[in-house]
């Protein structure tokens, strides 16, 4: 593979950016703030459940569509992402501010959008889900007004994508973690009526999300000026040069295809978990809780491999960040192998938690013990997705996506969930079966070596400069 470097700082004799990033020191604030940002949702089903599992599990079913919805400007946030590193790996650090700033622009355009058609459309989309009449009452309330505002998480994630992508992923972590500080005493407020506050259940909870993100949204946006290392200047917000949007793009409409077929995958699927019955949608919003935060560690690897390969790939060193990928696969592999499985031993007091329900906690107990083969094989697409896409080779996670998810994991889920009547555990079956397919295919993409020739830079242009 070639190997050169880029201008600007390289040229002056200075450190490359990329050796100037430890794994380490950025996965960790990932983590944390992965896991807190979960910790949103998590939250408002852990509180409600206080109230009933009908409730927990309607609202973490409108949660399921909001993650769904949130794919939909994500994919910018994602192409600005590979852009930036690729061009502060190569010195150009004007440029990587012009797309920062065009980014958050599109995305912000994208956000109200979707927003104005959550709040509009929101009972209908409940509806399609196969819920009763009750519990579409109930997420319906939590769904339109989260989905109302969805466009200020729009911002959040473009935001702190392109801080991360400079380096600093420490300051997008105290920022979410005072955010769920605000979102918790919130919950707490004005879910129960503590303190003189009025008692408004779920809608409580819906008004604590929006507030402490709105918050969260202006803090980001004064750490994103101390970052950045050149200014982003106000005329760059309505500057639109078709070049950046299409490299954004280029990267990010494939990314997103990836992901909306595998939330659209999940929404099916919870139509067959609502076709069992409301026991194992309960069991399943748990256990969904829980292992989201077994994903936290691999996303926080796969991420900081991301920063670290697109800055490699911007200077030109791919043989480096090939290897790079490989050692960050099996530390994430070994980890979430052991985290799972500890896990698994205290599945009945991790369930307990929830609902004091037994056969809701039984149902969820077999499920987390299927876990113990599911999340290493998840490990493959998160890991190697994230560089093959810093890399700038997306097009192939999400054909080969659609093929494993609609073409392996529905029709699967249907047959051993339903017509073999194995119930949820024959659905969570089906999606370790999807990514183990899905992972080794990823893995041996990135062995081939192709994506060394989807750099966003020209190095031969970067050179001559």
């Amino acid at each position: 593979m070639s190997m050169g470097v880029g201008v600007g700082e390289q040229q002056a004799g200075a450190l490359p950016t990329w050796r100037k990033l430890s794994l380490f020191a950025l996965a960790w604030p990932i983590l944390v703030d992965s896991v807190l940002r979960m910790m949103l949702g998590t939250a408002d089903v852990f509180m409600l459940s206080r109230i009933s599992d009908e409730v927990a599990g309607a609202v973490g079913l409108a949660n399921e569509m909001i993650i769904f919805c949130a794919t939909m400007f994500g994919f910018v946030a994602i192409g600005t992402s590979v852009a930036v590193t690729q061009y502060l790996g190569a010195g150009q650090k004007e440029t990587a501010s012009r797309i920062s700033a065009q980014a958050m622009t599109m995305v912000f355009i994208f956000g109200l959008a979707i927003s104005a058609v959550l709040f509009c459309f929101s009972k209908q989309g409940l509806e399609l889900m196969n819920l009763d009449p009750a519990q579409v009452a109930i997420a319906n309330k939590y769904l339109r007004l989260i989905g109302g505002f969805i466009w200020i998480e729009a911002l959040s994630y473009a935001i702190a994508s392109i801080i991360r992508a400079n380096g600093n992923t420490r300051g997008v972590m105290y920022v979410t973690f005072g955010v769920n500080l605000l979102h918790v005493a919130g919950n707490f407020l004005l879910i129960f009526g503590h303190f003189g506050f009025p008692e408004w259940g779920v809608t409580g909870a819906a008004v604590s999300t929006i507030v402490s993100r709105a918050i969260g949204v202006l803090v980001l946006l004064l750490l994103l000026y101390r970052t950045v290392p050149s200014k982003i200047r106000l005329k760059d917000y309505f500057r639109f040069e078709k070049q950046h949007a299409s490299k954004i793009l280029g990267i990010g409409l494939p990314s997103a295809g990836e992901h909306l077929a595998w939330q659209s995958q999940l929404m099916m699927i919870m139509v067959f978990i609502n076709m069992i019955g409301q026991q194992a949608l309960s069991a399943h919003v748990y256990v969904y809780n829980i292992t989201a935060y077994f994903m936290a560690m691999s996303m926080a690897i796969g991420m900081a491999t991301e920063i670290i390969v697109g800055h490699m790939v911007g200077a030109g060193e791919k043989k480096v960040a090939f290897f790079r990928l490989l050692r960050s696969l099996k530390l994430s592999i070994g980890l979430t192998a052991g985290l799972v499985t500890v896990a698994a031993l205290f599945r009945y007091q991790l369930l307990g938690m929830f609902t004091n329900n037994s056969d809701v906690i039984a149902i969820g107990a077999s499920i987390l013990l299927v876990s113990i083969v599911l999340e290493p094989g998840r490990v493959f697409n998160i890991v190697v997705i994230n560089s093959l896409r810093a890399a700038g080779d997306a097009k192939f996670p999400v054909l080969m996506g659609i093929c494993s998810m609609w073409g392996i994991c529905v029709p699967l889920a249907y047959y051993l969930g339903i017509h073999l009547d194995m119930g949820l555990i024959g659905i969570w079956i089906a999606f370790a079966v999807d990514e183990w397919v899905r992972g080794l295919m990823m893995l041996a993409r990135w062995k081939s070596g192709i994506w060394a020739r989807k750099s966003l830079i020209s190095h031969e242009h970067v050179n001559a400069a």
